[in-house]
């Protein structure tokens, strides 16, 4: 979705590159009877910012594989919560591939149908992300308001079939590009993010501003029942209370986190339209990508299951000063 922004630039450079060599290569050839070629010298020119976006990826790609390897060889990390940091580490691993394929297409296979591709992955792998952000927000609030019957009704099998649901959600945005959702035979109601519309851009990116409105008022009901229990509890059961106002706080910058990076571009694709400068639609589009570089960190490094597993792994054994203490329903 966000990087085939760069095609229409792209396209323009190569072909004044293609011009501009053709033109120095005839001269070359009255001038000496072995020129150099041009090509050789003067490569296609490649925007910074695509640069950028593809070393992103890369670097999104690499975090969220290992989060992926540890939770499926680790047959202890299968409780709910798990299954949806699961969830959460594939979508942006899809959305890192998505940004590197979308790199190569641009400057070597660059074709409508290839552009349709690539862009219907990108949609469909940043909006399980931010979907996945939404159900483990959710998850956090029933695991505070419903926290006797929690684990009854949280069931392995009910989170996999919330996961199925997203996932569908998501796949049917990323076709509608490819099923006649696009721009490519109308360049005037094309959005920031070519080949995208400019009316599907904006329901996006209003369907973001509600998710986040969501989060923001189940954010405000976490903090109430936490900090009331948190209230209740201190003086019997300290390391509980001390839980509960960790996740909280884990959960502040879960979200202060997800508007600084999202809010920009969501905003942006609303109030701007293909007319607008491209350098505009690459700074908001680069911090939003930054946020599947940050989940991986706030959601399974910072998890002491995962980080036990992730010591074995690489080291097998486990620091003396390491401490794992019991999960509880609140962590985040």
């Amino acid at each position: 979705m966000i990087h085939s922004l760069a095609a229409a630039m792209s396209n323009q450079l190569q072909n004044t590159s293609s011009l501009s060599t053709a033109g120095t290569w005839n001269l070359l050839d009255v001038r000496n009877s072995s020129p150099v070629r041009t090509t050789e010298l003067r490569p296609l020119p490649v925007s910074p910012w695509d640069i950028a976006l593809c070393v992103t990826g890369t670097l999104i790609s690499c975090e969220n594989a290992i989060v992926i390897a540890i939770l499926f060889y680790t047959p202890t990390l299968r409780a709910p919560m798990f299954i949806l940091i699961g969830s959460l580490a594939f979508a942006d691993l899809l959305a890192g591939l998505g940004l590197i394929l979308n790199f190569v297409f641009i400057y070597m296979l660059n074709t409508e149908f290839v552009t349709l591709i690539s862009v219907g992955m990108l949609i469909a792998a940043f909006s399980a992300s931010v979907l996945n952000i939404l159900a483990i927000t959710v998850d956090r609030y029933l695991s505070l308001y419903n926290a006797l019957t929690y684990h009854t009704e949280r069931t392995v099998t009910f989170t996999y079939v919330v996961v199925v649901l997203i996932w569908l959600v998501c796949i049917t945005l990323g076709l509608l590009p490819v099923l006649g959702w696009n721009c490519l035979r109308d360049e005037a109601s094309c959005s920031i993010c070519r080949p995208v519309t400019k009316n599907n851009a904006v329901v996006l990116a209003v369907t973001f501003l509600l998710v986040f409105a969501l989060m923001m008022q189940l954010y405000l009901q976490i903090c109430k029942i936490a900090f009331r229990h948190a209230q209740q509890i201190a003086v019997q059961h300290q390391f509980m209370a001390i839980s509960t106002t960790k996740g909280v706080s884990t959960l502040s910058v879960i979200l202060c986190t997800f508007a600084v990076c999202w809010m920009p571009f969501a905003m942006y694709s609303i109030v701007a339209d293909s007319s607008y400068p491209m350098i505009y639609t690459y700074a908001t589009v680069l911090p939003a990508t930054c946020n599947s570089v940050i989940n991986p960190i706030i959601y399974a490094y910072r998890n002491p299951d995962i980080q036990k597993s992730l010591w074995l792994a690489c080291c097998g054994c486990v620091p003396s000063n390491f401490s794992l203490r019991p999960r509880t329903s609140s962590d985040v």
